[in-house]
C-alpha cells in the first residue's frame, strides 16, 4: 500500500499535464455521385481527361478553389444633448384689496423653476479581415448552370486548430482560368473562421466577466 500510493498519485499527475486530445472535424458530406456507365470496347472511356475543353469545375464533385478576400469595415457614432428651463411663478391672492401676510410676510406666493439636461455620445466600429484560400467541392449542378460548392480546411498546429468554411453559389462565368474563384464572386456566401485550443481558449471572457459587461447586470 505504500508503494502503490506514490504509484497512483504519479500517474494522475501526468495524466493532468498531458494536453487533451484535440477533437478531429467531422467530415464533409460528400455529393451522390452517379455510377459511370460501362463503355468496354468503345474510344470514349468515362473519366478521360477531354482534349478540347478547360478543366474549370461544371459537374457534382468537382473540386475548386475558393480565394479569400474579404475585408469589412464599419463605423457609427452618434451624439446627443438637450437641455430645458421652466418658470413659473404665483402672485398671493388679495383680501378687501389688501395681501394675505404673517407678521408682514406674504404667506400665498409662490415660484416653480425646473432644468433638464441631457447629453450622450456614443461610438462603434468594427473591421474584419479574412485572407487565404479554402478548396471546395461541387455540391449540386442548378438548373441555370450555378454551382453550390462547399468547403472547409482545417490547421491544426500543437494544442490549437483553426478551421474555415465556405459554402455558398458560383457561376461557372466567374471562375477563372486556372480553376479559382475570389470569394467576393461567392452569391449567398457563408464565411466561418474559428479556432479551438490553449489560444482559443485564453481569447474568451470567463462567465463571471461576461455577467458584468451584459445587460443583465444592473448597475
Amino acid at each position: 500500500m505504500k508503494l502503490a500510493a506514490p504509484l497512483v498519485a504519479a500517474l494522475f499527475l501526468q495524466a493532468c499535464a498531458s494536453a487533451p486530445a484535440m477533437p478531429k472535424p467531422a467530415a464533409l458530406p460528400m455529393p451522390a455521385m452517379p455510377a459511370a456507365a460501362s463503355t468496354e470496347g468503345s474510344i470514349y472511356a468515362a473519366g478521360a481527361m477531354a482534349l478540347f475543353e478547360d478543366q474549370k469545375a461544371r459537374r457534382v464533385g468537382d473540386t475548386l478553389m475558393i480565394v479569400l478576400v474579404e475585408s469589412t469595415s464599419a463605423q457609427k457614432k452618434a451624439s446627443t444633448a438637450t437641455s430645458k428651463d421652466s418658470n413659473a411663478s404665483i402672485d398671493g391672492p388679495t383680501l378687501f384689496g389688501r395681501p394675505v401676510t404673517v407678521n408682514g410676510v406674504p404667506v400665498l406666493e409662490a415660484e416653480l423653476g425646473s432644468t433638464k439636461t441631457f447629453k450622450g455620445d456614443g461610438d462603434s466600429s468594427q473591421s474584419n479581415k479574412l485572407q487565404g484560400s479554402v478548396g471546395a467541392v461541387v455540391m449540386q449542378v442548378l438548373p441555370n448552370g450555378n454551382l453550390v460548392i462547399s468547403g472547409r480546411k482545417q490547421v491544426q498546429i500543437n494544442q490549437g486548430s483553426e478551421t474555415v468554411s465556405i459554402e455558398g453559389i458560383v457561376r461557372p462565368i466567374d471562375i477563372r482560368p486556372d480553376n479559382s474563384i475570389t470569394s467576393d464572386r461567392v452569391a449567398n456566401a457563408s464565411i466561418s473562421y474559428s479556432g479551438q485550443g490553449a489560444v482559443a481558449d485564453s481569447n474568451v471572457m470567463g462567465w463571471a466577466s461576461r455577467f458584468f459587461n451584459s445587460g443583465w447586470f444592473p448597475f
